[in-house]
């Protein structure tokens, strides 16, 4: 192997996507990542430190990449509009890019501030959008927020691993439980105004 001058950091994050996509992360390694890119695999270290660090680095990636298809979907919108068009960018993200999306789940140091801040922008952006939307309370907008993002994480996950074999369309699944999710959002904004009418 003869080999390559001049791979810069986006080329391996690339590469590894790839690997990701195709294989599962499992198969993201130093060695398929060095046969890829037709590079000596120590040469990897001029990036990344070890295979902790390429997935942590990956990790951060997906994250950032997560949340501009999230930013770009609530543009212009509010409300249950704002978190349908989140709900489908994030599914979207999820099937296009399955291996930058299992990614973040190889994160090697969940306390790094990079990665602290990456997953709190995405947070916040679904924070913002129930807080403005529904006039939720800080800790009632954390609790929704966590329950969106369960739901749409686990549903993505059982997806693909295979875990839905009965004979119902899959895309009408997501639109019952992303309708359901916002109604029960409905049912406790009511109930906010009502308690707040009472004081």
């Amino acid at each position: 192997m003869s080999p390559r001058n001049g791979v810069k950091l986006q080329d391996i994050l690339r590469a590894a996507e790839d690997i990701a996509n195709e294989q599962g992360m499992g198969d993201v390694t130093l060695t398929t990542l060095a046969q890829k890119l037709h590079i000596r695999p120590p040469s990897l270290y001029n990036h990344v430190n070890g295979l902790n660090g390429l997935r942590q680095v990956l990790a951060l990636h997906s994250l950032e990449q997560l949340e501009e298809a999230l930013m770009s979907a609530a543009v212009g919108r509010a409300g249950e509009d704002a978190l349908t068009a989140m709900g489908k960018a994030y599914m979207r993200y999820a099937r296009e890019r399955p291996g930058l999306y299992e990614a973040m789940l190889y994160a090697t140091d969940r306390n790094d501030t990079e990665m602290r801040q990456a997953a709190d922008r995405v947070a916040e952006l679904v924070i913002t959008v129930l807080s403005s939307g529904y006039g939720f309370k800080e800790e009632d907008c954390i609790h929704a927020a966590r329950g969106f993002r369960s739901l749409l994480h686990g549903f993505a996950s059982l997806e693909q691993k295979g875990g839905f074999g009965l004979p119902v369309e899959v895309d009408r699944s997501i639109e019952v439980m992303m309708a359901t999710f916002l109604a029960g959002l409905r049912v406790r904004q009511k109930r906010d105004v009502e308690l707040t009418k009472e004081v």
